[in-house]
């Protein structure tokens, strides 16, 4: 069996999508809003109209692991816990320099083929309790596209007294954001540059409505870190990183930005990989604008990967990759937490 033949067989009647004249449907599962005829496909290639209806993936993963919750990275959502990983295949972008283009891919690219195991959401929740994980996390593929299995999953977990998460490129329709909130606590959102044409031409996608997801996430209350990859000759400009971060500040200073390392990879191969310097310049230009939390990622000792006190400066978590260590944070009922030293607030799920 092939694996579009496979994936096929492993989905449900999906909630995202609204009927349109002639037996069309509009999918609600992102800002593509794809109009799909009977018979076709929306851009991620995964959610499918047949006979009417729209279906969309369920009861299966291509990957599933037990995650610091840091690999993410949240950085301030329970540190130094373990995060149940799950994802499925497929995505709405297809970005030039995906870092995980196999399952994201899969269906559009030749080369990508990913085995997929079948589970159902309860067995998910067993393998969080059975590895002492404190959160479930839907990531690998755009868990957009699969938010209706990700609710089924998150449910249960929420049930167990897991935290829930996205991993995601933050492109979403509204109903999306209203569905998936009542299960989810935080949302990572890869905000890639901040030039709507170079977002279209790399990712296929635009700019707006992953800043209006950012807004969104954040006024309904769902937890929100940032993550922009940093590459040479495409986003990294000071003019640019200033504007990424000055857009964040404007949402929330309490928002953490984390900037990461590009390595070359998929159909972005030409570009050399970000120096370390590239990474505290970006830093710089977000401590800047005013946002209290900056780290930088994806190579080792690039010395921003430690929470300090906005306020005194204390060392409240220190990390050396995925190694953590609680200095100077004191934590409160109700998740949350401040300085031991100052008392200021930090912002988080502690």
């Amino acid at each position: 069996m092939n694996l579009q033949k496979m994936l096929d067989s492993r989905v449900r009647a999906a909630e995202l999508y609204k009927v349109l004249p002639g037996g069309a449907v509009k999918c609600l599962a992102c800002a593509h809003g794809c109009a799909v005829k009977d018979g076709a496909r929306g851009i991620c290639r995964m959610r499918f109209n047949k006979g009417g209806a729209l279906y969309a993936p369920w009861g299966y993963v291509a990957g599933q692991a037990c995650d610091p919750v840091e690999k993410k990275p949240f950085f301030h959502l329970l540190p130094g816990s373990g995060a149940l990983s799950f994802g499925m295949l497929g995505c709405n972008f297809y970005c030039e320099f995906c870092q995980n283009y196999i399952t994201s891919q899969a269906l559009k690219e030749t080369e990508c083929v990913a085995a997929v195991r079948d589970v159902m959401p309860r067995d998910i929740v067993s393998a969080a309790a059975r590895c002492g994980a404190r959160l479930a996390v839907s990531t690998y593929n755009e868990p957009l596209i699969t938010a209706e299995w990700a609710k089924s999953v998150f449910t249960e977990a929420k049930a167990a007294g897991l935290l829930c998460a996205y991993v995601s490129n933050g492109y979403a329709a509204p109903e999306a954001v209203e569905y998936i909130r009542p299960v989810l606590d935080a949302w990572k959102v890869d905000l890639k540059c901040f030039d709507d044409e170079k977002y279209r031409k790399t990712t296929g996608g635009s700019l707006k409505p992953v800043l209006d997801t950012i807004r969104r996430i954040k006024d309904a209350g769902i937890w929100t870190e940032i993550v922009t990859l940093v590459i040479p000759g495409f986003n990294d400009s000071h003019e640019e990183l200033s504007k990424i971060a000055g857009f964040i500040a404007s949402v929330s200073p309490d928002i953490p930005w984390h900037v990461t390392a590009f390595h070359p990879d998929y159909k972005m191969t030409g570009r050399p990989a970000t120096p370390p310097e590239l990474l505290d310049r970006a830093v710089s230009a977000g401590l800047s604008a005013g946002l209290k939390f900056v780290y930088s990622g994806n190579i080792p000792g690039s010395g921003h990967e430690n929470t300090l006190c906005p306020s005194c400066g204390a060392l409240l978590v220190e990390r050396a990759g995925y190694e953590v260590k609680i200095g100077e944070l004191k934590t409160e009922r109700g998740h949350k937490a401040a300085c031991a030293k100052c008392g200021a607030a930090i912002a988080g799920i502690f």
